[in-house]
This record gives C-alpha cells, structure tokens and sequence, in this order.
C-alpha cells in the first residue's frame, strides 16, 4: 500500500509539474509617460487586464504611468533593449527609426479625429507601419487619438494671416512649427512646465494644444480666445517590442492586436467626447472659441513646407487625403 501509494503521488506531483509548466507566466511591462488619470492610461491598464484574462494568465501586463520608466526617447530605445515590452507613443518617435510614418504629422493631413481613425483600417497605414516594422521588428498594433491641436491666444484668430508677429509657445519640434511659421508667427520652445507662467506675464501671446491640455493645464486662465485651428491630429501608437513580438504564437499575437485596438478604441471614443464638452466650458470662462478658415492655412502651409524636408513622401499625403470617413458627429 506504502509503495502504490507513493507512486500515486508522484504521478500526480509530475502531472501538477507540467501543467505548471504550460501555464508558466510571462509578466510584461507596459510604460507610457501619461497621468494616471488619463485615457491614454487607464485603457492601458484595462488591456492589461483584458491580457491576462484572454490568455488565461499566461501574460500579465504592469503598467508604468508619468513616465516611471522614462521619457519617450528612453521607452522607444528599451524595446530594442528590452527593458520595455509594450509602450504607448507618438508617431514622432517612430518616425525617428522610419521618417515616412512621421507623415502623419504634417499639418492638415487629417481633416478630423474620424479620418484619423479612418486612416488606421487603410492600406496606406498598413505600408507605413510596416515600414517602421521593417527598420525596427516592432509592431504598432494600435492608435489612439489624442486630440486635435488648437490655437489659444491673446487676440482674436481667424485666418493665417492673424497670426503674423504673434509671440506664440511651439515645441521644438519641426512639424509643429510647420504651421505657425507659414503663417510667419514668431515661435518659442518654451518648456512645458513654464507655459502658463509665460502666458501670465506676456512672455508669449498665444500657444497651441489640444483642447484637453489646454484645459488640464488651465492656461484657459491667461487667455482670452481659442481659434480652432485642428492644425494638427495628434495620436499616440501602441508598440510590441521585436523581443516580445517573435515569442508569441499567431494566435497570442491576435489576442494582443485585438486587446490594444479595443483598449485604443475607447480611448479615442472618451477623448472625442471630452473635447466636445470643453467647448462649452471654455465659453462658459469667458474666452471665445472662434472656427477659422483651415483651408487658407493648409494651402499657407503647403506652399511654405516641402514633404521632403521632414523625410516625408508626397504619396502618402496624397493617399491619406483620398481616405474617405464619416462626417464628425
């Protein structure tokens, strides 16, 4: 009995040893450098939870908000080092490893956050990301919207030329200048942290951010108008590094598709109505919410701008443009 007995266990303890083993759990990090109060976040975590929950455990997902893991540029160099497995970032980043996908940034490429979402089903996107994909191993397996920037300022705009000799915070980065210096505004890479301080004593006159951030971060407090420029339709990737992408099965591979689309899907559904309701709030401050003419600044831009000057290719804009989506809502 002694004998049978221990064989039994031992049976057993092997068979619990090797289904522990097939069930063996990978743990990922997911980083981004959002507030954890934003979409851009709590999607992020609900993927994760989604992950875990569609793979029955076997991958689970901490995610590292308000950059805990870094800045941007140290995200996007840890999935090569693998010391990130998933992250959420511009396009602007990716278009350091593969400058075509950057396209997405000219001004007035995108006539809203629909054509935007429009662009991510097209054939177009699937070129440029597997472009990026091709230089670097890592898959972008979503877009979020971000939010459409806007033009606050100290004086009233309507048209391009509004803007000329106006004192307006820009990010040093080449495509966001793009507009404001076609309309020969006079541009300051003030940092971020200092903006609403430069607003209040006249440091600069105006600047420019989604509806969002220029709520967040109340600089609707030292401003008088809002021009809705949409000069630009920011939106965040979501990215699987090389090292994690090539363990994964087919199958996992389209679970984790699937989760990041969704996770992306509602966030750019709550951004799209956050922006709507700000409207009326800012009006509610006393400010003037004004819409502009966008095509005198788009043919303004493009008669000051090349494609190729950013290492993008008038080709793709020209597709980009043809992508037909629903009115906004």
């Amino acid at each position: 009995m002694t004998l049978k007995w221990s064989a039994l266990v031992t049976a057993a303890l092997g068979i619990a040893i090797t289904g522990g083993a097939a069930q063996a759990q990978t743990k990922l990090k997911w980083a981004h450098v959002y507030e954890t109060s934003e979409p851009f976040h709590t999607q992020s975590v609900w993927a994760a939870q989604e992950l875990a929950k569609r793979t029955n455990n076997r991958y689970q997902a901490d995610v590292y908000p308000a950059s805990q893991l870094g800045k941007e540029t140290d995200l996007n160099q840890g999935l090569s080092l693998g010391s990130v497995d998933i992250i959420v970032s511009g396009s602007s980043f990716a278009a350091r490893s593969s400058p075509p996908i950057g396209i997405t940034y000219y001004p007035y490429v995108f006539r809203d956050a629909n054509h935007l979402l429009a662009y991510t089903k097209s054939d177009v996107f699937k070129e440029l990301a597997k472009g990026y994909s091709d230089k670097t191993g890592h898959q972008i397996l979503a877009v979020t919207y971000y939010g459409a920037r806007h033009t606050s300022s100290n004086k009233p705009i309507k048209a391009c030329a509004d803007m000329k000799g106006l004192k307006i915070r820009v990010p040093d980065v080449p495509a966001y200048l793009a507009m404001p210096r076609a309309c020969g505004a006079n541009t300051s890479p003030i940092a971020f942290a200092e903006v609403y301080l430069a607003l209040q004593n006249g440091t600069v006159e105006a600047q420019e951010n989604p509806l969002t951030t220029i709520e967040a971060k109340k600089f609707y407090e030292v401003q008088k108008h809002i021009a809705l420029t949409g000069h630009i339709v920011d939106h965040l990737n979501t990215v699987v590094s090389s090292i994690l992408w090539k363990k994964l099965s087919d199958e996992d591979k389209k679970i984790f598709s699937e989760v990041a689309q969704e996770a992306a899907a509602r966030a750019s559904a709550e951004i799209i109505a956050k922006e709507k309701e700000l409207v009326g709030f800012f009006k509610d401050k006393g400010l003037t919410v004004t819409e502009v003419d966008k095509e005198d600044f788009k043919q303004n831009v493009l008669k000051s701008v090349t494609f190729e000057s950013f290492g993008y290719r008038k080709s793709d804009y020209d597709k980009i443009q043809a992508i037909k989506s629903e009115p906004a809502l």
